[in-house]
């Protein structure tokens, strides 16, 4: 008798690892978009000074970790979307552990640039009155936290199809 296929042992879905995955591409991508559109200008004394999201190192670290992020996800996206269509897993075990231990990374890693970003905005809320710039930028880590928690989801999926040993 041959092995159960990793399809038939799967405890969710595969359509709903996809739309969990595509799901988190859509807040990375639109988190991208509005971190680096966001800028200020401020007029002082005939001097127009503009104020960029990619001028703060914590902003700097959301726009990577949204873009790293982005990066893993469309590659898992393509993974799922073999699989949904096949009913097979591209790479078989090998692809379960890199599943895994890849969405735990880039779910840390979205958690962290966000919290950065959360930080820093209160620290220049605190010293600045850029409101419109910060809450912007508050938006934008918002957007990357629900990237976390869809990535965490998708974590908790694929340790479901985790090879059983024994």
């Amino acid at each position: 008798m041959a092995p159960p296929s990793l399809s038939s042992t799967t405890i969710v879905p595969p359509f709903v690892g996809l739309i969990v995955r595509v799901l988190t591409l859509v807040c990375l991508l639109i988190s991208l978009i509005v971190i680096a559109t966001n800028t200020h200008t401020t007029s002082l004394n005939f001097v127009d000074i503009k104020t960029k999201s990619t001028d703060f190192y914590a902003y700097r670290y959301l726009i990577s970790s949204v873009v790293i992020g982005m990066a893993y996800t469309l590659l898992q996206t393509a993974f799922s979307i073999f699989f949904v269509t096949t009913g097979n897993r591209l790479g078989g075990e090998g692809l379960c552990l890199f599943d895994f231990y890849g969405d735990k990374f880039i779910s840390y890693f979205l958690a962290t640039g966000a919290a950065a970003s959360f930080g820093m905005t209160q620290e220049l809320k605190r010293i600045s009155d850029l409101d419109k710039f910060l809450n912007t930028s508050n938006a934008a880590a918002s957007l990357c936290l629900f990237g976390f928690f869809f990535a965490a989801a998708s974590s908790i999926f694929s340790s479901y199809n985790l090879p059983k040993r024994a």
